[in-house]
Parts: C-alpha cells; structure tokens; sequence
C-alpha cells in the first residue's frame, strides 16, 4: 500500500511536471505564432506613396497603417514610394523591393507617366511587367488607379484610363479607380480637391491623405483577406 501510494504519486508529480512545460511552451510558441501572422504589405509608388512635403508621420503610408491597425489589422505597410518614380522605374526595382518577407503588394503608379506624355503602351507594358513579377511570385496586388488630364488630348486620356483597370482584370488583382476618389469621388471638379491639396496642387496634405486613406482603407483590407 505504502509502495503503490508512493508510485501514485510520483506519477501525478511527473504529470504536474509536464503540464507546466506544455504550458510553458505553449506561452513561448504563441508570440512567434502572432509574429508569424503579421501580414507585410509593399507599397510601390511615387511621390504619393512617398509622402512628398509632408511630416513623416503625416504621409500615405504612415496613415494607411494607423487606419489598418485601428480597424484591427496586423499589418505592416513598407514604403517603396520613389518621388518623380514613372512606372518603368517601379518595373526596374520591384524584383529586389519584393524581399522574402513581402507577403502583397500594392501598386500605385502612373501619374508621372501622365505628366510626362509618356505613350499609353509603354506604361500598360510596364505595369504588366510588375505584376506579372508579382504573379510569379503568387503575392495579391492591389491595383490603384489614377484618371489622366486632358493636357495631351482625348485620345491620350481615353487610352491611359484603361489602362489599370485592364491590366488589373487580366491579372487578377484588386482595383482601386482613383487614388484620389476620397477627395470627392470620379467627376469631382479638381477645384474642389484645392483644400485638400499642398500650394503645389498635386499633391495632397495630410488631411487630404486622411480622406485618401479613409477610402483605399477598405480595399488594403480585402488585399490582407487575400494574404494566405
């Protein structure tokens, strides 16, 4: 009796034993586990992305990750905007930006393209070569579009208008019409953006980015729904 009492309760203090060590490492596994499950999203654009003139803090990519973590989100937006960038320079450096740890991509390019004339084919080849990298790599991308100007006649803009929607069909990625659609949505008089834009007239403040990022919000979240 002495003898199985004894072995009786070696064997619950050995139990007791391994309980605290699963515990133990339960404890240990469950940060690596939420690391693990932080989504790290590249943002690859021009001085818009950049956050051109304004405070650090201020910028798109800084405000479109407060919106997501305050809408619950475990993101990470890295900023891969490039000032003056068109979009043959975001097809020259989107192989070395997309690292190992870049699980989507959000593109938003172009608008330099449209200040500078360039041929409508010529931007609709480049941004087929980013996401074609992308697709090779099977990241989600967002697509977020821009409306051009009339500067260089109806043709030129006709043709540049179709270009993100098209491209993003045809790849399958998500799409966003207007980078600048928060300001006062498609057909709003530019004039109606002045208080929301910088003294330069292109580029938002930071109110205006709020806005901006208030309505592409939504769309990051549904390219983090799609982050496997």
């Amino acid at each position: 009796m002495g003898l199985a009492f004894a072995v009786g309760r070696l064997v619950s203090y050995g139990r007791a034993v391994l309980s605290r060590k699963a515990i133990a490492a339960m404890l240990l596994i469950l940060p690596l586990q939420a690391m693990a499950e932080e989504v790290r999203i590249l943002a690859l654009g021009d001085s818009l992305t950049a956050g051109y003139g304004l405070p650090e803090e201020s910028g798109f990519v800084p405000q479109l990750q407060g919106w997501l973590n305050d809408h619950g989100e475990d993101v990470v937006i890295v900023n891969a905007g490039v000032s003056g960038d068109t979009t043959a320079g975001g097809l020259s450096r989107v192989e070395w930006s997309l690292t190992p740890e870049i699980d989507a991509m959000i593109v938003a390019l172009g608008g330099n393209d449209v200040l500078r004339g360039v041929d409508p084919a010529s931007t609709r080849k480049n941004l087929e070569g980013i996401l074609a990298v992308a697709e090779a790599r099977d990241l989600p991308v967002l697509v977020i579009g821009l409306q051009a100007s009339r500067n260089f006649g109806a043709d030129f803009k006709a043709a540049f208008d179709r270009i993100h929607p098209e491209v993003a069909e045809a790849h399958g990625a998500l799409y966003e019409p207007n980078f600048f659609a928060g300001l006062g949505g498609d057909g709003t008089d530019p004039a109606a953006y002045r208080a929301f834009m910088q003294a330069d007239g292109i580029h938002p403040n930071a109110e205006g980015v709020r806005r901006i990022v208030a309505q592409i919000g939504p769309r990051v979240q549904a390219l983090v729904d799609r982050v496997e």
